[in-house]
């Protein structure tokens, strides 16, 4: 079995492959701390597994995306200490990409965006944008020969929904979701609040949502040719089921791309 581990800057995803199965048996989410010790995940991973009914010492490969440095040795360390594997690292000579990178500084992409790049070109050809809904909101524009092209980075709707209520001592916590009583079924969408909650909810919802349908257009105009748009991430799915400008959503896509690189790389070390 593989174990695939994605760690993000909010979130840390574990998931479990079967050889020759493209989805997960099963994966999980934890908080990422960059504090956390290679025996703590080995805690957290066992209990986890164990109640989806996996074996931990079925596990023979791992292969790891960390977009948070402080994160890498424990991570490698849980590996080797309780799995007794060395893994696959994203970002490493040893672990090829088969991807060209063609912006000023390659090494500056972080890893999720270069993993997503080779999963969206495997599972829908190109060209392609990529939205992902993580700590920050990132736009990748793939080649249609799957080269990463460029992108965009914004603050993640939860960073700007934070900013907010700590800056402004009067607004309160509110959640990311139309204002009440918004329905895209009885023409009943309001973007004018009626109170400081409906009010902030306006801004944040469909500010992002035009954030992202704004964005979306201006690299369709400045690429000059027809693109699918991909969303991924925790609120992918919501923002398109209010807007036609994201085609397709995927939140499996990294993980898909790092099941997919560590193919990529055995077929080249065990060559037929």
């Amino acid at each position: 079995m593989l174990l695939v581990i994605d760690c993000g800057n909010t979130n840390t995803v574990f998931a479990v492959y079967e050889d020759g199965i493209e989805k997960p048996m099963s994966h999980w989410r934890i908080s990422t701390n960059a504090e956390r010790t290679a025996d703590e995940y080995a805690i957290c991973l066992t209990q986890l597994m164990t109640l989806n009914k996996i074996n931990i010492y079925d596990i023979k490969n791992v292969i790891i995306a960390t977009v948070v440095p402080a994160t890498s040795f424990n991570l490698k360390k849980l590996c080797h200490k309780h799995f007794d594997i060395s893994p696959m690292f994203i970002g490493e000579s040893s672990t090829k990409l088969n991807l060209e990178v063609r912006i000023n500084q390659p090494a500056e992409v972080g890893a999720d965006r270069l993993v997503n790049a080779i999963s969206a070109h495997k599972l829908y050809v190109g060209p392609l944008i990529i939205v992902d809904f993580g700590t920050a909101t990132t736009f990748d524009v793939i080649d249609a020969d799957g080269g990463y092209a460029g992108g965009i980075i914004c603050p993640g709707i939860n960073l700007s929904l934070e900013a907010l209520y700590m800056a402004a001592a009067q607004l309160p916590r509110v959640t990311i979701s139309p204002p009440e009583g918004n329905s895209k079924d009885n023409n009943s969408i309001r973007v004018i609040g009626n109170s400081t909650t409906t009010a902030m909810q306006s801004g944040i919802f469909w500010g992002y949502l035009a954030m992202i349908e704004g964005l979306v257009s201006r690299i369709r105009a400045e690429y000059k040719h027809p693109m699918k748009v991909i969303g991924t991430g925790g609120l992918a799915e919501l923002f398109a089921g209010w807007s036609s400008a994201i085609e397709i959503v995927n939140s499996e896509l990294t993980l898909d791309g790092l099941r997919m690189i560590y193919n990529y790389n055995r077929a080249i070390m065990e060559p037929e």
